[in-house]
């Protein structure tokens, strides 16, 4: 009854979302852009086959026991499909992504940078430094892409068998490939900007979520074709109890189906996988703090307590992202030098998915990159000189030095569990891959880098959706948010 209940509200929060005028047309604004968005995906770069290029991706998913395509395949989910299909989208949003992190990543080594993030107005000076960063990153990468184009077996190795993508190489080809790359990542940037600014949830977050989610139109036949034909034996037995006779549901798939049992399995995993990221997302540890009496000129700023919440996976899904793909490098170095002997070809199969070197050294990397993450947008001598400088301290232990090193050791102690949550998700795809070749867009609903930002995202735009409902006096989509009577 109680599962019940919450469907119930669910469904009522949905449908008052349409009741307001404000938050319906910010809804339909950011349904229409990311449509908008999706088209980008498809509109391919003149001069380019891109139906080669696909055809090859798909080859890759169809004979694929690896349990993933590598980081090409990441970066084409990153980008909706667009980077295999050679369209104007191809480098999606990454280099905005890019220019935010090094940024991020610099303010707290170059000073005027970390001054600027804390003066008024400074944040939107970043801002405008992010786009001029991302525009020099777009045109870089834009070449670097050109070149791949041109000569793909360079990325692929020995295993492309495709043909030539680049019908007309030369100068302008490359001239037009980057202008027109560079074009796509600022036209989808500037959409996820408006759609901050008019729509609702994170833009730049909803671009890269949409391009994940229009991979599951891909995934669900390869689920129907893994057990379809198990699933129509079972209701072609029901119907024989019935009286219907036991070919009563044709099937006219794959001869050879997968264990009904696995598939239940698979549902019930990705239930726990959905439920314990939703729960590592929003966990947090909740500091006790306590403000003492204080007075500031004529005026007496009474005391209270309230706390600090230090978030359990306060690094995101960044580490996976550094992880990989730093990863890929060392994979592509050795297999270009596979040709000088056979050490090179066995080093190389060392960083491939499905060696266990491989999971050992990505698991390591994902944890020291939680680390290193923490460790530089996370300034506790900072936050206790504030604490003490605002009366601020923490009950049992004295303001400064000793704040300083009790944040730092629960930050280390709640980053360690993170951390380890981050392996888990991040290898359940690759391992699920191990196991009877599950095909890799079946399996990144199951974890890694798309499950984190999809839940992510969706719970930060369904809060925003919640607060314009609070605000309204409508119940909100869990619990009941409704003011009783007009005054």
């Amino acid at each position: 009854m109680a599962s019940d209940n919450h469907i119930t509200r669910m469904i009522a929060g949905f449908r008052n979302c349409f009741k307001i005028p404000e938050l319906k047309e910010r809804i339909i604004f950011t349904l229409l852009v990311l449509g908008f968005c999706r088209l980008i995906a498809w509109v391919p770069i003149p001069g380019l086959d891109g139906v080669e290029l696909q055809n090859y991706f798909n080859q890759l998913r169809e004979k694929q026991s690896e349990g993933g395509i590598g980081f090409m395949g990441m970066y084409s989910m990153f980008t909706g499909g667009a980077w295999e299909r050679c369209s104007i989208g191809g480098l999606g949003i990454m280099p905005y992504i890019s220019a935010t992190i090094i940024l991020q990543l610099m303010s707290p080594i170059i000073p005027r940078l970390s001054r600027l993030s804390r003066e008024e107005g400074g944040r939107v000076k970043i801002m405008q430094i992010g786009r001029v960063m991302t525009l020099f990153l777009c045109l870089g990468q834009g070449y670097v892409m050109s070149l791949g184009w041109l000569s793909p077996a360079t990325v692929f190795g020995g295993s492309w068998t495709g043909g030539a993508l680049v019908l007309n190489p030369g100068f302008w080809y490359h001239l037009q490939t980057m202008m027109a790359l560079t074009c796509g990542t600022l036209l989808l940037m500037w959409l996820g900007e408006q759609i901050t600014e008019r729509g609702i949830g994170n833009g730049v977050s909803l671009v890269i979520m949409i391009g994940i989610v229009a991979d599951l139109p891909r995934a669900l036949p390869m689920i129907w074709d893994m057990f379809g034909a198990q699933v129509i034996n079972y209701m072609n037995v029901v119907a024989g109890w019935l009286g219907k006779g036991a070919d009563y549901f044709p099937w006219s798939g794959a001869a050879e189906g997968r264990n009904i049992f696995e598939g239940v399995f698979l549902v019930l995993l990705l239930l726990a996988v959905v439920a314990g990221v939703v729960a590592v997302t929003q966990a947090q540890r909740k500091v006790p703090v306590q403000h003492a009496q204080r007075a500031v000129g004529r005026k007496v700023y009474a005391g209270g307590s309230s706390f600090m919440p230090l978030r359990v996976n306060y690094s995101g899904v960044m580490p996976l992202i550094f992880a990989q793909a730093i990863l890929m490098f060392p994979g592509m170095v050795l297999n270009a030098l596979s040709q000088y002997g056979d050490f090179f070809v066995r080093a190389a199969a060392w960083f491939q998915p499905g060696h266990p070197f491989y999971y050992f050294t990505y698991g390591m990397m994902i944890m020291f990159f939680a680390y290193f993450w923490v460790a530089t947008t996370f300034n506790e001598i900072e936050i206790a000189d504030n604490l003490k400088k605002n009366g601020g301290y923490i009950p049992g232990i004295r303001p400064g030095k000793a704040t300083s090193d009790f944040l730092h050791r629960t930050m280390s102690r709640i980053t360690f569990a993170g951390a380890s949550f981050l392996v888990i998700i991040a290898l359940i795809p690759m391992l699920l891959g191990q196991w009877r070749g599950i095909p890799y867009q079946v399996t990144q609903f199951f974890g890694g880098t798309s499950i984190l930002i999809a839940v992510g995202v969706t719970i930060d735009t369904m809060r925003q959706m919640e607060s314009y409902l609070l605000m309204r006096h409508y119940d909100g989509f869990l619990r009941k948010g409704r003011v009783r009577g007009r005054f």
